[in-house]
């Protein structure tokens, strides 16, 4: 018997998880760095080894299975072992619980179950429960699972993030409590990279910023931080708690909503999230047909010069078209709120004072007029996680919160409450002034000139 070279076939990471000799490793994974692949090795080699009697492996789906089969012969080639395919077996009474088998000759095996949690029933050896996050019935392969162990095998659960309603995630989080006493290792995407793995898929050693261009384009196929987060970064998002869930934002989402202003024929509303620093300045324009509120532009100012934020907003203001516009007069907005009151008049610019009532108004109208398809928005990236980053929180005292962490590159929600405040303009009904007499002209531009 020929024992493989292990360092050159596995990067750190791998080996780091191969050299682990715990009874139970339970691994936060991102996907395709080559989980199963190391995994594989370690269960030929404790086959090869007699330390197990059997190996009984069980992943999502049935093309899992076969990859990891597949990966198990391999290395009974390179270990130079005598085993065999024995290619899909009935492994059980029941006709519907088969496997694929590899059987060494020392007598030691090992299966590749389908999900069935049956197929554990009755079995004894090592287990390995493969991308456990997204399995059917999770518990239910648990129960059946777990008991296999009994006589001191080894147990290794590897899987990528499902949110944080499953029972993989429960485990972790009992692991870092401290309350679950199994090995715990994590390689999100970036510690695969910097350990190698561009390396290893261009066939060459490659520069710092090869590797970062490498992640960026990832990330930016993955087209939503859902994805990039769960499936990369080993991050548990509970979807649970966003206040508007990615499916329903995507139903209000078209690719030709935008428009140039001076297209814009129906009423006009805007509104406009003040930031400086930090925060971005939002100003969203919606053109509204009955019922129906269609965005037709997103500006969005990054750390502009207040002088300069309000040159851009009072051109917009003057459009003919505008019925109505918010604008938060909160911290640094007041002062530019209170120009655009004096500027255009009460009657077409509202200044809205944030507080956790008025904000918890806003983010019920913005999510009601998701909720009825009466609001369209653009389909670009920054829009859907802006507008998905909302969480509504509760505090100790009973008050409920509506916020967000703040991002270097796109702010703190500054597009949802920019947003939210054009729907509200949107809400109050526009009613044109009727002018009948020259005194109640004159008392309004009295009013208009304090």
């Amino acid at each position: 018997m020929t024992k493989p070279n292990k360092k050159s076939f596995f990067l750190p990471y791998q080996l780091r998880w191969l050299n682990d000799k715990s009874k139970v490793k339970i691994w936060e994974k991102s996907r395709r760095i080559g989980a199963t692949y190391v995994q594989s090795y370690e269960d030929v080699r404790d086959c090869v080894k007699r330390y197990v009697p059997a190996v009984w492996f069980s992943s999502a789906d049935e093309s899992a299975a076969r990859e990891y089969i597949d990966y198990c012969e391999q290395w009974t080639k390179l270990f130079n072992v005598a085993a065999k395919s024995l290619g899909e077996v009935v492994i059980d009474n029941d006709k519907d619980i088969k496997a694929f088998v590899i059987e060494f000759n020392n007598g030691t095996k090992i299966h590749a179950l389908s999900s069935n949690p049956k197929g554990f029933r009755s079995k004894g050896g090592k287990v390995v429960l493969d991308e456990f996050a997204f399995h059917k019935s999770p518990m239910e392969l648990w129960k059946a699972a777990r008991p296999c162990i009994t006589w001191g095998y080894p147990l290794r659960i590897l899987s990528t993030h499902n949110g944080q309603n499953c029972l993989y995630y429960k485990f972790i989080d009992q692991v870092l409590k401290g309350k679950l006493n199994w090995s715990h290792h994590k390689v999100p995407i970036q510690l695969a990279v910097d350990e190698g793995l561009v390396d290893k898929i261009y066939g060459r050693e490659t520069t710092q910023e090869e590797r970062q261009a490498w992640l960026d384009e990832q990330c930016r196929d993955c087209f939503d931080d859902y994805t990039w987060f769960q499936e990369y970064c080993c991050i548990a998002i509970d979807e649970a708690c966003a206040f508007l869930p990615y499916d329903l934002i995507s139903t209000c989402e078209s690719t030709d909503v935008l428009k140039s202003l001076e297209e814009i024929k129906g009423d006009l509303y805007i509104g406009i999230d003040i930031g400086r620093r930090k925060d971005l300045t939002v100003i969203w324009c919606i053109e509204r047909f009955e019922n129906h509120k269609y965005t037709r532009k997103v500006k969005v100012l990054e750390k502009t010069p207040f002088h300069i934020q309000y040159e851009i907003i009072s051109e917009i203001l003057k459009h003919p078209k505008l019925r109505r516009c918010c604008i938060d007069s909160t911290g640094i907005g007041m002062q530019l709120a209170e120009q655009a009151v004096r500027d255009f008049g009460q009657y077409r610019v509202e200044a809205v004072m944030f507080t956790n009532k008025s904000k918890e108004e806003m983010a019920y109208n913005l999510r009601t007029n998701f909720e009825d398809k009466q609001v369209v928005i653009p389909a670009e990236h920054d829009i859907r996680e802006d507008l998905h980053s909302i969480q509504k929180t509760t505090t100790k005292a009973g008050n409920i919160r509506f916020d967000a962490e703040t991002s270097e590159v796109n702010g703190h929600a500054d597009r949802f409450w920019a947003l939210a405040l054009a729907l509200i303009a949107c809400g109050t009904p526009y009613t044109p002034i009727d002018i009948t007499t020259r005194k109640r002209y004159e008392t309004l531009k009295l009013i208009e000139s304090f």
